[in-house]
């Protein structure tokens, strides 16, 4: 008994070394030591053998389920010389099917993908088609779910706990320019931790046109996790309801120590409340720069919805950013109407990782003769374009909240 303890003490020492030294240290001066590209690289090879191997595999058995998006397949019939109404459901359910989701309901649920990324939640038919394939999804599985998974709820759990312990602290300090340094610090260290925790790949395109302090910052949204990826490489003033639970906690905390916009929920319905409180912000040019959404809801990261004019009409610079997902790592939209925040969470630290390209666009000002809605199309125009997302306003207006 004394040996397994002894043993399990000595593996708790080597856990926390990795956890600390090999990962947190890096992460806390914006320093990687490379592991992760490696990782992204041999996953990369990983899945494209997998392709090869299951278009070899429809070849040399045709008798497979072709795979339907989300993992369903075509009905096998044995077909008869006697009729059955059962036949036909099939085809009755596709065709209905076909006419409700039209090209808006399709950019709420999940991207589809050209071929299996050996995560069992995206496709459960490929698998099966040889022992090789098979024996490569167990160990992913093992991986994600006896390595991976420990790993980046220790992750997580740090990082957020520095998070409300480091603001707490620093709103102590009386107002000065140590306390905003120490809170931009404070909350830097902490999203990096964060985003370590997701085994988060980042790449940052045109940093020359990174947002500037009284600025108004407005991205395309797709998860929850935008706001990691986005203050992994400078620190916003958030804007946003006020929330209850650990959201709440969070909340709190932050506020102490930066400058963020939290309003209760009846102060919300009031637009003119919500907007003379972002142009006091922005009007102070020494504070953090105002990250907004305007779509006021998450996208499947395939296309832009409307952009809600409101944040368009407080006046400043408007510093446009694209954010865009690779999929075939991990589905980082989180759909609302099916998950709750924990069960995303849980899917995204089982993924295998996320990969996402940050583009920072040139700084947009109104244009003379040009009211709020026009200026906001043209905003979400240039971010549409630039991650080659689908403009779904050129046609006409859809509002992503009122859709959902």
């Amino acid at each position: 008994m004394e040996d397994f303890w002894g043993l399990a003490v000595q593996l708790l020492h080597v856990w926390m070394f990795v956890v600390f030294f090999l990962i947190m240290l890096p992460a806390m001066f914006g320093l990687s030591l490379g592991v992760t590209g490696v990782y992204i690289q041999v996953l990369v090879h990983i899945l494209e053998w997998a392709t090869l191997r299951i278009q070899r595999g429809r070849q040399q058995q045709p008798s497979v389920p072709v795979p339907l998006p989300n993992g369903e397949s075509r009905p096998q019939y044995i077909y008869c010389s006697k009729f059955c109404l059962s036949d036909v459901f099939y085809f009755y359910k596709k065709g209905v099917e076909s006419i409700v989701d039209d090209q808006v309901t399709q950019r709420f649920s999940s991207e589809e993908l050209n071929s299996w990324n050996l995560l069992t939640r995206t496709n459960q038919n490929f698998r099966y088609i040889s022992l090789r394939l098979t024996v490569i999804w167990g160990l992913g599985v093992f991986v994600r779910y006896s390595v991976l998974f420990p790993l980046r709820i220790t992750l997580a759990t740090i990082g957020l706990s520095w998070l409300v312990i480091g603001t707490i602290l620093v709103g102590f300090l009386p107002e000065s320019s140590v306390k905003n340094w120490l809170s931009e610090l404070v909350h830097l260290t902490c999203y990096r931790i964060c985003a370590r925790g997701l085994s988060a790949t980042i790449v940052y395109h045109n940093r020359e046109n990174k947002p500037q302090k009284g600025g108004i910052c407005v991205a395309n949204h797709t998860t929850p996790i935008d706001v990691v990826i986005l203050s992994n490489d400078g620190c916003y003033a958030m804007v946003g309801q006020i929330h209850g639970g650990l959201m709440g906690v969070l909340q709190r905390s932050m506020v102490r120590a930066c400058p963020h916009v939290w309003f209760e929920r009846s102060e919300m319905k009031d637009r003119h409340a919500v907007a003379s409180r972002l142009r006091a912000h922005v009007a102070a040019k020494t504070k953090l720069p105002i990250l907004i959404f305007p779509e006021g809801t998450c996208v499947n990261n395939t296309s832009v919805m409307m952009f809600k004019k409101g944040s368009f009409e407080i006046g400043g610079t408007i510093y446009p950013v694209t954010i865009k997902y690779d999929a075939r790592f991990g589905d980082a939209f989180w759909n609302s109407s099916k998950y709750n925040m924990v069960s995303y969470l849980l899917r995204m630290m089982t993924s295998w990782a996320i990969v996402v390209n940050v583009w920072y666009l040139p700084p947009m000002t109104r244009q003379d003769g040009e009211d709020a809605a026009q200026f906001a199309n043209r905003v979400k125009s240039a971010i549409a374009h630039q991650g080659g997302l689908l403009d779904l306003c050129l046609t006409t207006l859809w509002d992503g909240s009122l859709q959902r």
